[in-house]
């Protein structure tokens, strides 16, 4: 029963306790600053020069192993017996496929050399210090006494102050 008779009469102590509002002349508003690094993304774009070259000349093997295949052919044909006509096989597919490359070759350097124009592009990121506004240092008068709080915002001229006034036992 005397828990209960306590919470009663703390109860009631706080109900007498009665919050105010009243505003305080400001002395001074400082602004506070903070240097910061700052990243801003920028595209960064060239033109360059490329040789071209066409795909179905220059990437072709088919002379090369045509001439193979019919070297070989030969090299089989001109051999006597078993032994020398393996032989003729090897020797003949090896300078068949030579004289196919050298074929290949030949027509490639005929081709004049042709060149586009292609632009490049890549993100960079450029950086660079500013100041940002991080808050105010007030300062205020209240009573006759001076105080100094930091606030997001510049109060102007006067500032809002909550007071809460509670009996003392």
């Amino acid at each position: 029963m005397l828990g209960l008779g306590a919470a009663v009469l703390w109860m009631s102590s706080s109900a007498l306790a009665q919050t105010q509002y009243v505003y305080a002349d400001v002395l001074e508003s400082r602004p506070i600053y903070q240097a910061v690094t700052v990243s801003a993304p920028r595209e960064e774009c060239w033109q360059e020069q490329v040789q071209v070259r066409d795909s179905h000349r220059s990437g072709s093997r088919t002379p090369a192993l045509i001439s193979a295949i019919v070297g070989g052919a030969i090299g089989n044909a001109v051999g006597n017996n078993s032994s020398s006509r393996k032989v003729g096989t090897v020797v003949g597919a090896v300078l068949g496929h030579s004289v196919g490359r050298d074929i290949v070759a030949a027509n490639s350097r005929h081709e004049p050399a042709r060149y586009e124009t292609v632009q490049h592009c890549k993100v960079v990121d450029e950086y660079y210090d500013e100041e940002r506004l991080m808050g105010y240092q007030v300062r205020y008068r209240y009573n006759g006494e001076d105080f100094s709080v930091r606030m997001d915002d510049d109060p102007g001229e006067q500032i809002r102050l909550r007071v809460q006034v509670e009996p003392v036992r």
